[in-house]
């Protein structure tokens, strides 16, 4: 359901992320503040530890309203482009691409945020259906990421739906050991390097309750993660976020946690089909921007782990999910306002 793939953004990574090392940037490696042109640059330091890749969809975005002298909508996608947002890893060059974005963030003194989104059987079928081939390949995948990641600063979301998907039963029975196995196994492989935070996907504020995912995220390894991700790729408001989240880490050793807040400014959609209402809502907004000062001191951050103006999948006329979806982009952005 979450609609991201994980391929670098913008004209940089269509040769690889590392690319970014080699010039492609085109906001150089240091703070700066807006402007009139396109560039995009680094946050303040002191606002937020994470890159912002000024190669993206939406910086491109921006490039393409300036030149064509839509100034007006190039600032509205300033907003997106600004932001630090998750990186979601491919499945062709792991290693790569983890390299590229961790060594684009070091250069830059920040922390790069990675989405690992590769799991077998993955989506349940669904618009992001996919993942690696077999247990077997998502180790290999795993080690991959983990090589490329190195030393360097890293924030890592692990799966998004894999384990919300076995307590919901969308994923067949037949693979729940081996998904329990491939998530234990990547915490642990990610938590041997040094500078890397792991926090396993658990689900949102409006799939059920606590008491339904905190045994199966035991499972997943959560004990020698350093905490949980709710509301990826979501809409629930952030005091709804801190509210499942709070009442999760009681049942996981006061585990912390990370909020996704890329796009629930206005809170969930609750019109049309219920089944789809996560699926390109209309009428939504950007929510707070990404920071690890939160309103509680069990959330370590809040972040845009979703890139907004990317699709959630072909529906209310969307393409693919993961594409770049530029009016999409400018509603969401306008309604920030």
């Amino acid at each position: 359901m979450y609609g991201s793939r994980g391929v670098g953004a913008g004209a940089c990574a269509v040769a690889g992320a590392v690319l970014l090392l080699a010039g492609c940037s085109s906001g150089g490696d240091g703070d700066g503040e807006k402007g009139g042109g396109s560039a995009i640059s680094q946050r303040p330091a002191g606002s937020d530890p994470y890159w912002v890749n000024p190669d993206g969809n939406a910086a491109s975005q921006v490039a393409a309203y300036v030149k064509a002298g839509k100034k007006d909508d190039a600032e509205q996608i300033r907003k997106i482009a600004e932001q630090p947002t998750g990186e979601w890893i491919g499945p062709e060059n792991p290693e790569q691409e983890a390299r590229g974005f961790t060594e684009a963030a070091e250069k830059a003194d920040r922390s790069a945020l990675l989405v690992l989104y590769n799991i077998p059987h993955r989506d349940c079928g669904q618009f992001s259906q996919g993942g690696a081939a077999d247990g077997d390949a998502y180790r290999t995948w795993i080690e991959g990421v983990a090589k490329g990641i190195g030393d360097r600063p890293a924030t890592v979301i692990l799966e998004p739906d894999a384990v919300l998907h076995l307590v919901d039963e969308c994923t067949p029975e037949k693979f729940h050991e081996e998904r329990y196995d491939l998530l234990s196994g990547a915490v642990s492989t990610l938590k041997t390097l040094q500078n890397t935070k792991v926090y396993v996907d658990a689900g949102n504020a409006g799939w059920g309750h606590p008491d339904g995912i905190y045994e199966p995220l035991r499972r997943a390894g959560i004990d020698r993660a350093d905490g949980f991700a709710v509301n990826v790729s979501n809409f629930y408001s952030t005091d709804d976020s801190i509210r499942y989240g709070k009442q999760l880490s009681a049942k996981v050793g006061n585990k912390h946690f990370v909020i996704d807040t890329s796009r629930n400014g206005n809170g969930p959609y609750t019109d049309g089909d219920q089944d789809e209402n996560w699926c390109n809502p209309p009428g939504r907004a950007l929510g707070e921007s990404p920071t690890t000062k939160t309103a509680d001191p069990l959330v370590d951050a809040y972040l845009w782990v979703k890139r907004p103006g990317e699709s959630d999948g072909t529906c209310k006329g969307g393409p693919k999910a993961g594409d770049w979806w530029p009016s999409y982009a400018l509603k969401l952005a306008k309604a920030t306002d």
